[in-house]
Formats: C-alpha cells, sequence, structure tokens
C-alpha cells in the first residue's frame, strides 16, 4: 500500500502545525522546510482547510493553524480524507475495469480486509501522539516564535 504525495503533505504540515501550535505558519516556510512544492503544499492546505482540520489566516500576517486540538486529529481519518482512491487493485475500482476473474476471485476480499486493517491501526493513533514528547521532531520542525 503506498499513499499518495498530498496526504503524505497533509501530514506533514499537520505535525508542523501542531510542533508550532503557538503561531501561525505560512505555506511558503512549511513547503521550504520540507523541501518541497508550494504550490502543492497550498492545495493540500485548501483541501485540510475546506473540511475543518485547519483554519487559514488571510492577510500579511495570516498563515495556517490547526482548527482542533492535535489529540482530536486521528491519521487514519486524515488518510480517508486526502486518499481519494484507497483502491489497491483494478477489481476495487467497480465498473468496467473489473477483472476477468473477478467473479470467483478471493483476493478482492482479503485485500478488502488488509486495506481496512491498515486504516483501523491508523485510526488508533492521533495528530498528538505523533508530536507530543517528540524532542527530535520538536527541534526539526521548531519555528522562531515572533515576540
Amino acid at each position: 500500500m503506498r499513499l499518495n504525495l498530498q496526504t503524505d503533505y497533509a501530514l506533514r504540515l499537520l505535525m508542523h502545525l501542531a510542533v508550532n501550535k503557538e503561531k501561525l505558519c505560512k505555506i511558503a516556510e512549511v513547503a521550504d522546510h520540507y523541501g518541497i512544492s508550494k504550490n502543492h503544499m497550498m492545495k493540500v492546505a485548501y483541501q485540510l482547510g475546506r473540511n475543518g482540520v485547519i483554519e487559514t489566516v488571510r492577510g500579511r500576517s495570516g498563515g495556517l493553524r490547526l482548527a482542533q486540538l492535535a489529540d482530536e486529529i486521528i491519521v487514519g481519518q486524515i488518510v480517508r480524507l486526502m486518499e481519494a482512491d484507497m483502491a489497491i487493485v483494478e477489481c476495487f475500482q467497480g465498473g468496467a475495469g473489473e477483472c476477468f476473474i473477478t467473479p470467483a476471485c478471493r483476493l478482492k476480499v482479503i485485500l478488502g480486509e488488509a486495506v481496512e486493517a491498515f486504516l483501523t491501526v491508523l485510526d488508533g493513533y492521533t495528530l498528538e501522539q505523533l508530536v507530543g514528547d517528540n524532542v527530535r521532531l520538536h527541534n526539526l520542525l521548531a519555528l522562531e516564535i515572533a515576540s
């Protein structure tokens, strides 16, 4: 199983915002911090904002912040939100793309169970568990707070 880049970037953005919860973070600084495209990060921030996970503050001194407490943000929910398609094989897509053996294949059921197990594990973790008491991560992501 492989997560798409938007999911990866969303989780990184959320960790960044959780570590820097005392300030508004700018998309450009987060993108630069990770060495990724500002445009990609903007799309991710838009999606997270549209779904109430983060808040965006407009203006010169604006930026991004978490819309919820980090211990209320479930990793599995973010993955579901960002993954447009959890179809790991062709037959999951249904319709015209079905494989010839789909009517007799047991693999689809097994892979479906595997995807559910994957998401169930992720549902057991919050953003707070990713960043809380993680000194090394804080050292890597913490930004200076302007006084």
